[in-house]
């Protein structure tokens, strides 16, 4: 497949990153061009536009990791809200889409919710953003002020945290250890399938009771 950017079609091959000059009404012209279309992903930071079309491997691991939190956050008995796909932004200022986001403490905020307002209501706890072409920036979730950023880049999760007006690598204010579970769960996974991966995490689980 070749790549085509024009205001009638755009087609990427899977695993390219394509990175263009543009303000944020490019950036809401090519979301409207798109439309409901989940790829190619779309990223604005100021006077630049970046296009991605993920790999298979992307999306397994995506959802991997998702999984992974939901079944952490069902045995501690947590309520939650989960969004995936999701398009974060903040006219003028930065349009990002994580694979998955998570309302932890605040998920009452916008339990029922179709639209989110980025300007007014408050931000997802966790997001989650798997890096297999090097097109993550952390810094891109400073505007929106988002707790817990994890960033999956060669089978190595870093959980960030917001401390002031930065992001630092810690431990995750959810889940302890959560780096080497999800380490493990990768493991598991590309030896056998996802399903013995979560299997195997509910009964770590199990015998931590």
């Amino acid at each position: 497949m070749d790549t085509i950017i024009t205001p009638e079609k755009i087609e990427l091959p899977p695993g390219t990153v394509v990175r263009m000059l543009g303000n944020w009404h490019d950036y809401e012209r090519l979301q409207q061009q798109l439309g409901d279309r989940s790829i190619p992903r779309v990223k604005y930071r100021p006077g630049e536009i970046l296009l991605m079309s993920p790999l298979p491997e992307h999306g397994r691991k995506a959802g991997l990791t998702a999984r992974i939190v939901t079944t952490l956050l069902d045995y501690l008995n947590r309520q939650y809200e989960e969004f995936s796909p999701i398009t974060m932004s903040l006219p003028e200022v930065r349009g990002i889409e994580p694979d998955y986001c998570f309302y932890i403490e605040n998920w009452a905020a916008v339990a029922g919710k179709d639209r989110i307002d980025w300007q007014n209501d408050p931000p997802p706890n966790l997001a989650i953003e798997v890096d297999v072409t090097s097109y993550t920036d952390i810094n891109d979730y400073l505007p929106y002020r988002v707790p817990e950023v994890w960033l999956l880049r060669n089978n190595q999760l870093l959980v960030y945290r917001l401390q002031g007006s930065s992001y630092v690598l810690a431990e995750s204010s959810y889940f302890p250890n959560v780096s080497e579970i999800v380490r493990q769960c990768l493991q598991i996974a590309s030896e056998q399938t996802t399903s013995e991966a979560i299997r195997w995490l509910r009964n770590f689980l199990y015998k931590q009771q």
